[in-house]
């Protein structure tokens, strides 16, 4: 056997290896979407988005507070998470390339980045719930910004790298400052990548279950503001699932179709816009 047939059999063998693997995994993609998809969508019905909660053993409810608890925790971390993330992300991309603490900056991003979601919420619980006494669901949109805060971070600064440097030589040649040369014309440069990595991260986060519980608990009542214990879909998801009740099972799959149709939605078009940013660029 020459050389030139071991590397034809050689690349034949691993590309027919990589293909099973794709299609394995497409597979598993689509045999749990279309299973969440057809137990979930039957549960999905007007009293879902507008009732509390039933009794355990009383037909009926809904989860309307939790769908709200979850927008109020994640557009409060959004909040929190987002003007944060981006000046972290300029100052990586503009002042921090080849410095002491840009080097650290980056690095305590990535390790926060791959940290397992349960340690925040441990860290978060110690640092507000324990000493303020009480689960709220400011303690739960910490914890979800602090996961949300090195996505962003990391990338606005690849977006903001990715606009050539000529414009920033043009702003400041025609006497911009530097700070309204970043605000006006970087940012706008940027704009559709940045955006897209924020929904990237609230995506990251609207799956999250271990930091809140540790900080949000939860609660089957309307809530009064965020300082009190907070519903949210995915731990009403997770204690529902467990339950041996049918009709908190059916609420479950709801929340489960609800969830992932929303991720899902979000992700493709973070994807289709980050694709067309890199035509664009």
């Amino acid at each position: 056997m020459t050389l030139l047939t071991r590397r034809k059999l050689l690349n034949f063998i691993v590309l027919t290896l990589s293909g099973m693997a794709a299609v394995l995994g497409l597979f598993m993609l689509s045999w749990i979407l279309g299973d969440v998809a057809w137990k979930g969508f039957s549960s999905i019905n007007w009293d879902f988005f507008t009732q509390l909660p039933a009794p355990p053993g009383v037909q009926g409810g809904g989860l309307v507070n939790a769908i709200i608890g979850t927008l109020l925790m994640t557009g409060t971390a959004a909040c929190i998470a987002v003007p944060f993330g981006m000046m972290s992300g300029t100052y990586l991309a503009e002042f921090g390339k080849n410095n002491l603490v840009g080097h650290l900056i980056r690095f305590l991003a990535d390790i926060l980045v791959s940290a397992p979601s349960i340690v925040i919420g441990v860290f978060v619980y110690l640092v507000l719930v324990k000493p303020m006494h009480n689960f709220s669901g400011w303690a739960g949109a910490v914890s979800l910004a602090i996961i949300m805060l090195p996505v962003v971070s990391r990338t606005t600064e690849e977006m903001l790298r990715l606009v050539p440097p000529e414009i920033r030589e043009a702003a400041l040649a025609l006497g911009s400052p530097y700070w309204k040369m970043t605000f006006v014309i970087i940012y706008r440069s940027a704009s559709s990548g940045i955006a897209t990595g924020v929904m990237l991260a609230v995506a990251r986060v609207a799956g999250e279950t271990a930091p809140l519980l540790f900080t949000a608990l939860n609660s089957p009542y309307w809530m009064h503001g965020m300082n009190e214990p907070m519903a949210n879909l995915t731990v009403v998801l997770f204690n529902y699932a467990m339950s041996p009740y049918d009709d908190w099972h059916r609420l479950a799959w709801g929340a489960a179709f609800l969830i992932t149709m929303t991720v899902l939605a979000v992700n493709v078009f973070a994807r289709i816009m980050l694709r067309a940013k890199r035509r664009m660029s």
